[in-house]
């Protein structure tokens, strides 16, 4: 398992209608600040703010066809060949990382294809360097972007 440093970060929230919104820099929208999102977004702000991931490469809730059914990553990091190079897998805090967590994460992997992959909730992460699939090295931080 690794930590993810979100200290210092910040989300853009307003209240509309009564309720929690959220600003997503990289969609460039207002989303329901619900549990999972707000785990989207403090990653999403982890990648650009802390790591320094290009915004410009990350792909946010994009529909995928996974064994016949329209499914939605959370996700994806682009290497700057814009290939698919991190699969991220978020879950709202009260969601425990499981083998059904990566299960999911494994079938999205089919389709999108990455090196590495990350799973969260906000309070646990594990990341995977999957460059040899028949030896995946689980990481003790998140890889620098210097591709």
């Amino acid at each position: 398992m690794l930590s993810l440093d979100i200290s210092g970060i910040q989300l853009t929230l307003r209240a509309s209608d009564g309720l929690a919104q959220v600003f997503d820099p990289v969609r460039r929208r207002w989303f329901l600040l619900t549990p999972e999102e707000h785990v989207r977004q403090y990653t999403l702000q982890l990648f650009i703010q802390k790591l320094h991931y290009p915004a410009g490469m990350l792909s946010v809730e994009k529909q995928i066809e996974v064994n016949g059914m329209a499914r939605r990553f959370d996700i994806v990091v682009y290497d700057r060949k814009h290939q698919p190079w991190m699969l991220v897998e978020c879950k709202a805090p009260e969601i425990p990382l499981s083998g059904e967590t990566l299960r999911q994460l494994l079938h999205y992997q089919g389709q999108v294809r990455c090196r590495y992959w990350l799973m969260t909730n906000g309070h646990q992460a594990f990341c995977a360097d999957a460059a040899d699939i028949h030896s995946i090295k689980w990481l003790e931080q998140l890889p620098a972007y210097d591709l």
